[in-house]
């Protein structure tokens, strides 16, 4: 039986795929992930300093969710290379898309080749990233309560990476066998 008088936070993944929702349509440009994650800190920062921790945590197990070789490969095809943390960074830009796109890069990161994001970042070669996404919580917590968030606010749990998928991403044929949308976009 729980303690009553222990009021658990009402941030899970919901509310802060809402808050990201929210976001992106309070900013001119949904697609200026910067301008996404700064909108996303400023509304968690009128929530509970124990719901800021919360979200802190429901961003990491999102980012370790996504934590996969497949949607790696996607990443270094995309940004023409991708180390840990440009990974990282990736994956803080594709939280800033919002829901739908997150999961269906999950499920099948070639289907980021539908992306009006990812169509333009492969016309115009820019690199798809946004480590300010990591922060969103941080920024939250700081600008509510004028302190850093805790440093054992959160756990990172990071899966195994899939071996099937663990070749070279600098192999072409490879990338386009496992990744044809997104290799025919960028012309691989």
């Amino acid at each position: 039986m729980s303690d009553p008088s222990v009021k658990l936070t009402d941030v899970d993944s919901n509310t802060f795929w809402t808050l990201i929702a929210d976001a992106r349509a309070s900013v001119p440009d949904p697609s200026d992930s910067e301008a996404v994650a700064a909108a996303a800190s400023s509304l968690l920062a009128a929530f509970s300093p124990a719901d800021i921790v919360a979200a802190q945590q429901v961003l990491w197990d999102l980012l370790a969710h996504s934590y996969r070789n497949p949607l790696w490969a996607a990443a270094y095809l995309i940004n023409g290379g991708c180390s840990d943390d440009g990974f990282d960074y990736f994956r803080g830009w594709l939280l800033t898309q919002g829901r739908s796109v997150f999961e269906s890069a999950v499920a099948d990161p070639d289907s980021l080749a539908s992306s009006p994001a990812v169509v333009a970042a492969a016309e115009s070669g820019l690199d798809l990233d946004c480590e300010a996404a990591l922060s969103i919580a941080w920024t939250a917590h700081q600008r509510a309560t004028g302190m850093k968030l805790p440093e054992d606010a959160f756990t990172i749990r990071y899966p195994d990476l899939d071996p099937d998928w663990d070749f070279d991403f600098d192999d072409g044929a490879e990338l386009a066998a496992r990744l044809p949308r997104l290799a025919a976009l960028y012309e691989v």
